[in-house]
């Protein structure tokens, strides 16, 4: 089942069991693939596994900045609202890779890429993106990746 058909069952479940804050988190979900729905059919592109996965992850970014802007911002009701949804957001990503397996996929990308400093970064994460985009959180792999060039 794709990802789009498990969180339209899920949103299907949630409604009829009438969970209503469920309801809202699934529907800001689908919105934003609607959305991209559009944006990719205007470039003659469809909407893949990859670029929802890559979407979800934005989504749970915008969402951790947000709960710390409410927690310094003293609205901790707000807080635990952005982080619930992130909790709902990340049921659907698939479970993250070790630290060990980062650094074997990091060694083997700059080994592949033949880089050596960190000039070469764009051509270590242009391949860590064709190689394993959907799996990997590129902000957390350009840290690594920085950190074994410089």
């Amino acid at each position: 089942m794709s990802l789009r058909d498990r969180i339209n069952e899920d949103l299907k479940t949630a409604m009829k069991a009438r969970d209503m804050t469920r309801v809202a988190q699934l529907r800001a979900i689908t919105s934003r693939f609607k959305d991209l729905d559009i944006e990719l059919r205007a470039k003659d592109a469809a909407l893949d596994e990859g670029t929802m996965l890559s979407a979800l992850r934005s989504m749970i970014k915008s969402r951790r900045e947000s709960a710390a802007l409410y927690r310094q911002g003293d609205r901790p009701e707000l807080a635990e609202k952005e982080e619930a949804e992130i909790a709902t957001i990340e049921h659907y990503l698939p479970p993250p890779l070790s630290d060990a397996d980062l650094e074997i996929i990091v060694q083997k990308a700059l080994s592949e890429t033949g880089a050596h400093s960190v000039k070469d970064l764009k051509n270590v994460m242009s391949w860590l993106r064709a190689q394993h985009g959907a799996q990997l959180d590129m902000g957390k792999m350009s840290v690594l990746v920085k950190a074994k060039l410089g």
